[in-house]
């Protein structure tokens, strides 16, 4: 089954962005897994257990290095990928 996850990353530093970058450049690098950016989010589309197990693994890596971080993430149950306009 694919699926769509729109995800946003806050980061609660000052400096927000470089670990944003960074767990974008993440997803992006995981070869099973379509990543587009937007300027408000990241979305990810691909088979659910792909896309499960980057983000268990992105997230787990962001909150050893920032715990007080925040992440926002609206799944859906289909692949939108040719729908998402970015």
């Amino acid at each position: 089954m694919r699926i769509s996850l729109d995800i946003s990353l806050y980061p609660l530093t000052e400096d927000y962005i470089e670990p944003i970058l960074a767990f974008i450049l993440q997803l992006e690098g995981n070869e099973k897994l379509i990543v587009k950016r937007n300027s408000l989010s990241t979305q990810v589309f691909g088979e659910y257990r792909d896309v499960m197990d980057c983000i268990d693994r992105e997230m787990e890596a962001v909150f050893a290095v920032l715990p007080h971080s925040v992440f926002a993430m609206k799944f859906i149950g289909t692949d939108r990928a040719d729908v998402v306009d970015v």
